[in-house]
């Protein structure tokens, strides 16, 4: 039987709201790279979609290895942090249906299919964080 990697408190402080994750990759020459991501939880996996010419996407293509915070910067004060490799998929109708689903999350259900149909395009990424390892930390600052 398969371990979830991602527990039921760290899957729902992900999915809480619409924070959004840090994702941290290493240039070529080895200085870091961090940007803010929109992401989805599917099974344990995290999704995220970026161009295919972009600095995170070249610098994943070239080490796979990622890391993602994700916080809540509200008292009491949580995070999770996502240690794992990643893995990419341009297939067209995975691209429209994680745009959707993450513009949906994001920018509300109404105008998810406007993000599906705007993101969900050649040229974009679909990636999948495979967590290898999980840090969660709650409520710091009780």
């Amino acid at each position: 039987m398969k371990t979830q990697i991602l527990d039921a408190n760290v899957r729902s402080f992900l999915l809480h709201e619409t924070r959004t994750g840090k994702l941290a990759t290493v240039c070529a020459d080895g200085r870091p790279h961090v940007v803010p991501v929109w992401y989805h939880v599917d099974g344990d996996d995290i999704i995220f979609m970026t161009g295919d010419k972009t600095v995170k996407a070249k610098n994943m293509r070239h080490d796979g290895r990622v890391s993602m915070c994700v916080d809540d910067e509200n008292t009491p004060y949580s995070y999770a942090q996502v240690e794992g490799t990643v893995s990419f998929s341009e297939d067209p109708q995975e691209l429209v249906h994680w745009a959707t689903v993450i513009g949906g999350r994001y920018m509300g259900q109404d105008r998810a299919a406007e993000y599906g149909k705007r993101n969900g395009v050649p040229g974009e990424l679909v990636v999948r964080l495979h967590p290898t390892k999980i840090l969660f930390e709650e409520n710091i600052a009780e």
